[in-house]
């Protein structure tokens, strides 16, 4: 099983699919902030007087840790943070569904009305989490333009 998680092509492949998803979908949230902040409120998870400064600062996360993650730079927190929103991402489509609240993810278009299940955006992100958790938990370090740390330089640090 080790041997799977640490293989440099399956790692280089989430990375691609993971990062890429991440960077695809926080563009129209970067240029279309109002529709976002839109589609977060139709969560009913925020208090108002957060939702604006979600939908400016979660977007520029989702790019700049996408971008990260493929370039391999800074690459364990990168995936700690697409690991982190995933899971938040399944919790809050998660309790919506559970709410009955039918709404679109929100997740790569401006918001409008349900055009997809919330079921299928929950099934995806738990694709996709699978990949991150693979991604984070391998020890590969191939094609990553900044390397970790080995332990002894770790400890010796």
């Amino acid at each position: 099983m080790r041997k799977l998680i640490d293989n440099d092509y399956l790692t280089m492949f989430s990375r691609l699919l993971v990062g890429g998803v991440f960077i695809y979908a926080s563009i129209y949230k970067i240029i279309e902030p109002a529709s976002f902040a839109k589609s977060i409120w139709y969560y009913h998870l925020m208090p108002g007087y957060l939702i604006n400064l979600l939908a400016l600062v979660l977007p520029w996360i989702e790019f700049v840790a996408g971008v990260f993650l493929i370039l391999g730079v800074l690459y364990r927190g990168a995936a700690l943070w697409m690991n982190v929103l995933l899971v938040v991402f399944v919790i809050a489509l998660s309790t919506t569904i559970a709410r009955g609240i039918d709404i679109d993810c929100g997740c790569f278009k401006t918001a409008r009305s349900a055009t997809e299940s919330a079921w299928t955006s929950v099934v995806r992100n738990l694709v996709l989490l699978v990949f991150a958790v693979q991604m984070y938990v391998s020890r590969s370090q191939r094609w990553r333009l900044m390397k970790d740390a080995r332990p002894t330089e770790r400890l010796s640090a």
